[in-house]
């Protein structure tokens, strides 16, 4: 069973219906995750994430799909295909809920308030960062891409991906009050 973006490439690149199934299988979680950040709204990820494999067939049938980076690939689809819609709604004036980052779930009603409380700190803190910086650290620390990664998915060289993420860390530091942590 191929699970290297190299033997799916390669499999995607012959339109291998067990290959192509694997693919989504293994990555539309994370997708729709990813989406539903960017998003909060179930219906619409579901739509951006069948969209973005849409788009990936299309490219191969026309021999014009990635060569490499299979994930980075799809998340630099997804991501354009959120932020279009995004585009889209604002145009409309349409409110995007963005509480889309789970929360852990707590029989303690203390310790619940508290999850509660520190995870709308974390939303505030993140949603305040750039847009860039907030792409960063949502592939990075919620998905594990890794830098290169998401230098392609977000079509930026490494070293403006490490200074991105560099000062998402800080402004969340200044902002959470913090030691947050990074692996440059």
């Amino acid at each position: 069973m191929p699970s290297t973006d190299s033997e799916w490439l390669s499999g995607a690149r012959r339109l291998d219906e067990r290959t192509l199934a694997e693919i989504y299988d293994a990555l539309s979680p994370a997708l729709f995750r990813y989406a539903f950040r960017l998003l909060g709204d179930r219906q619409v990820c579901e739509d951006v994430v069948a969209e973005t494999f849409h788009r990936l067939i299309l490219a191969l049938r026309s021999e014009a799909g990635p060569r490499q980076h299979l994930r980075a690939y799809l998340y630099r689809i997804a991501h354009n295909l959120a932020m279009d819609r995004r585009r889209r709604e604002a145009r409309r004036g349409v409110e995007v809920e963005l509480d889309g980052l789970p929360l852990p779930a707590d029989d303690d009603p203390a310790r619940a308030a508290e999850h509660q409380i520190t995870g709308e700190k974390a939303r505030t803190a993140l949603w305040s960062l750039t847009a860039d910086q907030r792409q960063v650290v949502l592939l990075k620390y919620y998905e594990g891409l890794s830098n290169e990664e998401i230098a392609a998915a977000l079509g930026k060289p490494v070293g403006a991906v490490k200074s991105l993420q560099h000062r998402a860390l800080e402004g969340l530091r200044r902002m959470l009050g913090t030691t947050a942590e990074g692996d440059g």
